[in-house]
């Protein structure tokens, strides 16, 4: 990666408001940078903000604290810190820790390169590296589906002022002063114990220990959730399709119902209701046919009933009568 600082602007330089900008009551300040990068995400002034969410994750960036974001998927753990970094001006750059990560992705390899027309072998930094020594937060998706070798690599840099040992190059690297870390997670370390999160690893005591807050995020709840969908999606802007969206948010509520209560284990997230009310404008606003082909067709074949179920108690239709027609607006 090239330079992050193309404005050499290495550390932030304006006090930002968390009343003005994020709405929560507090005479907080938190710094940020008066210039943009290209690291820094886009603002999406529809976002809703969880206050505690919010807070620990300013916490972060203000005092260098080490912050995980806990949660069932979809309720937009990652996007809430990205959010956060975008309205402070902040580099943020993400990384998907999945089972094929491994630790030669993080610290980096050797590679070929071209130098004075010649072909040399040179030690290419990993994202680890690299963001340790930029002014950047580095936030680690689905941490706890880490490979183990991969984990101990990011237990070197969780202490504030840890500093990274880069064997491969004998080189020890002093973490930048704005260098921020987090990691979201579907469980709290304690692996997968509800059987909806399969690859998920159990996180050693001694690395929970070295994340210094940890938060959860939970679903909206209704009100806010039919506010943001209506934001996105201008085509309901009607009594009676804002009725509709309102009933498409209670068969979402149900299936998290019945997942909590272990009768599913697909469930709707927010962004689901949003792709179902998307798609519903591509098919002619057929909601049964438009449910079916973004969240029915997904589920296993024994959930069906019950999820068909949960979609009859609110729009009063069979699934069983949908038209497979397909016609396209």
């Amino acid at each position: 990666m090239n330079d992050l600082n193309q404005n050499n602007q290495v550390n932030p330089d304006i006090s930002i408001s968390v009343n003005q900008v994020f709405g929560i009551e507090t005479d907080l300040h938190v710094d940020g940078f008066s210039q943009n990068s290209p690291y820094v995400p886009e603002i999406d002034s529809n976002y809703c903000f969880d206050k505690a969410t919010t807070m620990a994750i300013l916490s972060g960036f203000k005092y260098n604290r080490r912050v995980m974001v806990q949660g069932y998927h979809g309720t937009g753990k990652s996007t809430h810190i990205e959010q956060v970094a975008a309205r402070l001006n902040w580099p943020c750059v993400r990384v998907n820790l999945d089972s094929h990560v491994s630790r030669i992705d993080l610290i980096g390899k050797d590679a070929i390169v071209l130098k004075e027309g010649k072909q040399i072998t040179e030690f290419q930094d990993g994202i680890l590296p690299w963001a340790i020594q930029n002014n950047t937060a580095l936030v680690f998706d689905e941490y706890d589906a880490g490979r183990p070798d991969v984990m101990f690599v990011i237990q070197r840099v969780l202490e504030a002022e840890g500093k990274f040992t880069l064997l491969d190059k004998n080189r020890v690297i002093k973490p930048h002063p704005s260098f921020r870390l987090f990691a979201t997670t579907n469980t709290v370390g304690l692996g997968d114990t509800s059987g909806l999160y399969h690859g998920t690893q159990q996180i050693n005591q001694g690395q929970m220990d070295r994340w210094n807050i940890v938060t959860a995020l939970n679903y909206l709840d209704n009100k806010k959730e039919k506010e943001i969908i209506l934001s996105k999606v201008k085509n309901y802007n009607t009594p009676e399709k804002e009725e509709t969206i309102e009933l498409m948010i209670k068969v979402a509520d149900l299936s998290r119902k019945g997942l909590v209560n272990g009768d599913i284990s697909t469930v709707m997230s927010p962004r689901t209701v949003l792709t179902w009310a998307e798609n519903a404008e591509i098919f002619d606003f057929n909601i049964a046919l438009s449910f079916k082909l973004t969240f029915l067709n997904k589920c296993d074949d024994s959930e069906k009933p019950i999820i068909a179920e949960y979609y009859q108690r609110c729009f009063g239709e069979d699934l069983a009568n949908i038209q497979s027609d397909i016609t396209l607006t």
